[in-house]
């Protein structure tokens, strides 16, 4: 398998794959996550949207790991990254974090951001290994306690 990431343009076929590997990746967090996970209102269209506003990336044909990037004031942001499960622990997820960091450098960015829900505690493990550190929370609108923990890591 070809471990290069790939930029996914707006109307590539390719970009079915990656929702469905989104879906697919996001769907154990149903009933885990409270509101419920934003990969439910995730199409097609919103997906090719991201592809124009910022960049979807992506691993394999068919694609196995990917990721969609949003440039920022001051950070690029980092979200839905999405590895199949069969092939997590190889590196896939490393290499995404690690284009992330490139494109942001190559932006003029300061450093690369992400949110993961508060109740997902194994990935705020994972992100604090590829070197992201909490920097703060967020609350969803009509909740009173933080649902998302803002992880960042920086360029320099």
């Amino acid at each position: 398998m070809n471990r290069t990431p790939v930029q996914i343009s707006p109307d590539s076929p390719q970009l079915r794959e990656v929702l469905d590997l989104i879906r697919q990746c996001f769907a154990y967090m149903d009933g885990r996550v409270d509101p419920p996970s934003s990969m439910h209102h995730l199409t097609l269209e919103a997906l090719s949207k991201q592809a124009v506003a910022g960049e979807v990336w992506a691993i394999g044909a068919p694609v196995v790991a990917s990721v969609v990037l949003t440039p920022r004031l001051e950070v690029l942001y980092l979200g839905k990254l999405a590895v199949v499960e069969d092939l997590r622990g190889r590196g896939l997820a490393r290499t995404l974090v690690e284009l992330a960091l490139a494109r942001a450098r190559s932006m003029g960015l300061n450093a690369v951001e992400l949110q993961t829900r508060i109740e997902l505690v194994q990935n705020h493990e994972s992100f604090a290994r590829l070197g992201f550190e909490r920097c703060g929370t967020t609350t969803h609108s009509g909740y009173d306690r933080p649902t998302s923990i803002t992880m960042r890591r920086s360029i320099h």
